[in-house]
């Protein structure tokens, strides 16, 4: 409106500067935009992801895909810079000496308090617009992997998948992962309280009835 002053409008920064900030934290550029990653993760997060990344280099050994553990560097474009808790890069062209250059194939986020709306709606967005085929969301509690795929330039949901099955993957069909040996070295403790709906016959649990049974009148 005339006569105010203009806003002033976020500074953008570019890889050039990225690749200057050495002072010991990490950080990510979304749209220009810096974000500080969270702190050093804990130690459920990090069993997931060795477990995650041990699966993933026994598979692809031999093979041309390469497993990636973070911290490393994907250089999407000039103004977005990640660094994904694991990712698998199919063409060797894309193996720089500091980063990956453009998109991987799969990435993986184990989410956390702190992450995971910053995973499921920033990064989410961010990895569709730029072509990564296959993204895994991980919920250390419950144990849980959503397996999305890309189509069309949005995800869709390939599969959910909780200890006691296999997930299978729809860029890598021979890939086919124990959920349970993935959150194997997670501890269940006391106050990660877990509530499943479980589902029963009604007729058993109301000795044949297929409704509640009517409450007792009053004499």
């Amino acid at each position: 409106m005339a006569g105010m002053a203009a806003k002033k409008r976020p500074e953008r920064y570019t890889w050039a500067d990225y690749q200057t900030w050495r002072d010991g934290h990490r950080y990510e550029l979304i749209g220009g935009a810096v974000t500080a990653m969270a702190p050093s993760p804990g130690y459920d997060h990090q069993a997931i992801v060795g477990a995650l990344y041990v699966a993933l280099a026994r598979h692809f050994q031999g093979k041309p895909c390469r497993p990636i553990l973070a911290p490393m560097d994907v250089r999407l474009d000039d103004g977005n810079v990640v660094q994904p808790d694991l990712l698998v890069v199919c063409d060797p062209a894309q193996l720089r000496s500091t980063h990956v250059e453009g998109a991987p194939t799969l990435v993986v986020e184990v989410l956390s308090p702190a992450t995971w709306r910053h995973d499921r709606k920033t990064k989410l967005g961010l990895y569709a617009h730029f072509g990564v085929r296959e993204y895994w969301l991980v919920t250390p509690v419950p144990a849980l992997v959503e397996v999305l795929r890309l189509e069309r330039g949005a995800y869709l949901i390939a599969g959910v998948h909780r200890p006691g099955e296999t997930l299978a993957s729809p860029v890598f069909p021979e890939l086919a992962l124990d959920v349970a040996a993935l959150f194997a070295g997670v501890p269940l403790r006391p106050e990660d309280r877990i509530f499943e709906v479980c589902e029963t016959d009604p007729a058993a649990e109301w000795g044949g009835q297929r409704h509640p049974p009517s409450p007792p009148t009053e004499p």
